[in-house]
């Protein structure tokens, strides 16, 4: 049986850190072994455990996220590098890149986006052996250079899932369809099928409203661990 991927959630926000190790407990074939808020936490946590996969936030406390995988690299820690990250810079990128950073993961993200790098990094991981040729080269790096977007259910839009989503962060006591396609600007059955997609993916949670005339209505409320 193949061991479970050991993956280290480096991210200063201990919400979003929360978030990021639920999300990996959810793919299969993953284990988190550790969480750090700093540069110096996720040094001490990979001189003591065994790490195969670090998510590494670059906007550190102490000191950019590059700056401590080319202090990783130089004391000879060899673990694959996902950049869990807002930063858009492409010369950071392109550094990242050299430095082992294998997947970029822009956020705020889904859960979806996650999942789908995790599994086209274990499939590239998974290749052992001696490639036949160039065709078969290709195909192993093809799954972790060039991974497809997560894509919506059909008849979702990202733009609208986005004002969707921004309407319900911001109101904290929850909001019911009707109330949400008031302002989002759509109708209450479509903005439905937006907030059960959000309930589908964990970024939402649903429970009746009661106290008034008739059937009693959805009301939706967004999870604050949820990015």
């Amino acid at each position: 049986m193949t061991a479970d991927i050991r993956v280290l959630v480096v991210e200063d926000d201990p919400v979003a850190a929360d978030a990021h190790q639920l999300y990996v407990g959810r793919v299969s074939g993953f284990t988190v072994a550790g969480a750090a808020h700093s540069r110096a936490e996720a040094t001490r946590v990979l001189d003591r455990t065994r790490i195969d996969l670090i998510l590494l936030d670059l906007y550190l406390p102490d000191g950019h996220g590059l700056q401590l995988l080319r202090g990783l690299r130089a004391a000879g820690h060899q673990a694959d590098v996902i950049a869990v990250t807002s930063a858009r810079d492409l010369a950071v990128v392109r550094e990242g890149v050299s430095l082992g950073v294998v997947q970029y993961v822009l956020k705020p993200f889904t859960f979806a986006t996650l999942r789908d790098r995790l599994v086209r990094y274990a499939e590239f991981r998974a290749a052992a052996g001696e490639a036949s040729g160039q065709d078969e080269v290709d195909r192993a790096l093809g799954a972790l250079r060039a991974p497809q977007p997560a894509s919506l259910p059909k008849g979702l839009s990202a733009p609208t899932l986005e004002a969707v989503t921004r309407a319900l962060r911001d109101n904290a006591a929850g909001l019911t369809a009707a109330e949400a396609g008031a302002k989002v600007g759509i109708s209450r059955i479509t903005a439905r099928r937006y907030l059960e997609h959000l309930v589908t993916e964990g970024r939402a949670g649903r429970s009746p409203q009661y106290g008034q005339v008739g059937r009693p209505e959805l009301q939706y409320r967004w999870i604050p661990s949820a990015r």
